[in-house]
């Protein structure tokens, strides 16, 4: 072909293929205008992915939101369920139905709570008559900080005067509305007391209908997925156990020492706020506060300076020791979760649920954890989270 007889155009595309690499089109072939790299379609695909986790994980954080109380009290039935279980297990080693022997364990935890309830009760009023004794001195070590609180206001006006009023500015000041306030916490507190009614019955049908449950949520699954359900819900209820065991140790060790240390210095009802103490110091950062307040109600008007001192130092010190020592020691290595996940859960979930969230945030994570340990697309995830 000569020279004079080639086409400019066609010309022009060979030369177009030959600097780019590609085959020359045949004739009377059309090149597709919606071809697009492999590489191109994975990465809108992976971006797909990535958009829809997102979706899902905003959709579960609304639906704990809004439905913080079923799911808490939920929660909290899991984790008694959980703790009742070995004496449920207990009583059908003799050859009790299973329904006959939940019963029977629930009989004797209300049996138990009520004994201690009212033994606090009275416990209680005892306090609240010896009332007009501790608040003399409660009276007197006010008037002490309040005198020194108008020193201090007093000469902080000498050296900055405060400028005079102006008789044209009004002031205007809002009025609370109580009726209000009074009806938002009273429907709080009735929804509470609802909640709570429910507890004893839901773990009540947790423990009698617990091997159906789980072959039922088992069966919610693809058969190829089935295997590690099964496995996943075996492994979360083991870790359940050993936070409650875990849990219960810590807390009756706490409580024994603590118990010690106030008889020693002769606390009234030493072996009860030793036991309340002891107990709420199991509360995630703020349990050290609310471990204090009862021995310390108590030591005002009969205690010294020197007493009170040993009682803080006390609780304080027992709080350090048992999450430096004992939760790792004793929870740490079970939940396999590192201090910077805790700590983040903690915060999280105190937001989203309060005082509720900081006592459930670390068996929530712990679950999750699992859960991602056995989905291949989320292990990356749970290898962080864990130690």
């Amino acid at each position: 072909m000569t020279r004079s007889n080639v086409n400019p155009r066609e010309a022009a595309e060979e030369r177009v293929n030959e600097l780019l690499g590609a085959e020359p089109e045949r004739a009377g072939e059309l090149r597709p205008l919606t071809q697009q790299p492999a590489a191109r379609i994975e990465r809108a695909t992976g971006t797909q992915a990535a958009a829809n986790v997102l979706l899902a994980v905003l959709g579960v954080l609304v639906v704990c939101y809004f439905a913080k109380l079923i799911l808490i009290t939920l929660l909290i039935a899991v984790l008694f369920a959980f703790m009742l279980e070995p004496a449920v297990g207990l009583f059908e080693r003799f050859r009790m139905p299973r329904a006959l022997a939940t019963g029977i364990v629930m009989l004797i935890i209300a049996f138990l709570l009520y004994l201690g309830g009212y033994y606090i009760y009275a416990k209680t009023m005892e306090f609240v008559e010896q009332l007009p004794a501790y608040s003399q001195k409660v009276h007197k070590i006010v008037d002490r900080y309040r005198e020194k609180a108008q020193k201090l206001e007093q000469t902080t006006q000498n050296v900055n005067p405060a400028p005079a009023p102006d008789k044209n500015t009004v002031k205007v000041t809002q009025e609370t509305n109580w009726t209000d306030y009074i009806t938002n916490s009273l429907g709080t507190v009735t929804e509470g007391i609802l909640a709570i009614s429910f507890i004893p019955f839901l773990v009540f049908f947790m423990l009698t209908w617990q091997e159906h449950v789980r072959a039922a949520t088992v069966m919610l699954f693809r058969m190829e997925n089935r295997n590690t359900a099964y496995v996943t819900l075996g492994r979360i209820s083991k870790m359940i156990k050993a936070f409650m065991l875990g849990n219960l140790f810590i807390g009756v060790f706490l409580s024994i020492v603590t118990t010690i240390v106030f008889y020693t210095i002769g606390l009234p009802n030493a072996f009860v706020l030793g036991f309340l103490s002891g107990f709420l110091s199991l509360i995630p950062y703020l349990g050290v506060v609310f471990a204090m307040v009862p021995p310390l109600l108590a030591a005002f008007g009969q205690e010294t300076a020197p007493e009170i001192l040993v009682i803080v130092l006390t609780i304080l010190g027992l709080h350090l020791f048992a999450i430096n020592v004992l939760y790792p020691k004793v929870l740490g290595r079970r939940l396999q979760l590192n201090p910077l996940v805790v700590t983040i859960a903690l915060l999280f979930w105190g937001w989203l649920w309060g005082a509720w969230g900081l006592i459930l945030a670390i068996p929530i994570t712990a679950a999750m954890k699992i859960v991602f340990d056995h989905i291949e697309a989320l292990q990356p995830y749970g290898a962080w989270m864990g130690e």
